[in-house]
């Protein structure tokens, strides 16, 4: 899935406020000011502030202008999260950005078993492509996720994000990789990638440490009927 322009930006701004270039309480430049530096419009900047806000690390004040959050927080949210690469997203959350981060990938073709067939609409024993990639910070794992699609599907093709989040055990392989004791829980989303018409392009289960993020912010388009 591409970067909108306005989601490259927030990167930019999220990776100097928690490497501290940008310090707590900080005023950020004016809309015009930060449109004319990255070559945006305003109404790109306007979005850039808004994710900013959702993600816990600017405030505003009202016809005073934006500022660092005292306290910058992790906070994941949907969708924008999707349209990055893991080593950007995970860069961003990094106080020192993508050198601290390491991702892993291992990918294999797989038959799928009932369950996998049902969710992605094939038959069961059809090839699937798995891909499972983990991500570290200082040697510190922070996510692990199990993805599922047929072969040569682009994934980018898709119109919906489907998420549902949960607090449940983990799976043992990501048990393993976050290394969680036996009994403990972990953030639990399920994401189905399909298209307007329902066809489900991918599945991906992923895990993360379940005091990874402050909270979780999805956001929907909602259609109006007539």
């Amino acid at each position: 899935m591409s970067e909108p322009a306005y989601v490259s930006i927030a990167g930019e701004i999220a990776r100097d406020i928690r490497s501290g270039a940008l310090p707590a309480r900080m005023q950020l430049p004016s809309y015009s000011e930060l449109a004319k530096q990255h070559g945006v419009s305003e109404i790109v900047i306007r979005k850039v502030i808004d994710l900013l806000l959702r993600q816990g690390l600017v405030y505003t004040i009202e016809r005073r202008g934006t500022f660092v959050a005292a306290r910058p927080t992790l906070v994941r949210v949907s969708p924008e999260r999707q349209m990055e690469d893991p080593e950007v997203t995970f860069g961003n959350e990094a106080a020192a950005g993508e050198d601290e981060v390491r991702i892993d990938r291992e990918s294999s073709t797989v038959s799928a078993d009932d369950e996998l067939a049902a969710l992605l609409g094939i038959a069961p024993g059809d090839d699937v492509e798995h891909i499972i990639t983990m991500a570290s910070e200082q040697g510190r794992p922070i996510s692990i996720s199990d993805s599922y699609q047929r072969p040569g599907t682009d994934v980018a093709a898709a119109d919906i994000l489907e998420e549902t989040l949960a607090d449940r055990p983990p799976v043992p392989t990501h048990a393993v990789w976050l290394e969680v004791p036996s009994g403990e829980l972990v953030k639990a989303v399920r994401q189905r990638f399909l298209k307007a018409d329902g066809q489900v392009l991918m599945v991906s289960d992923v895990s993360y440490p379940r005091d990874r993020y402050e909270s979780f912010v999805f956001r929907m388009a909602l259609d109006t009927q007539p």
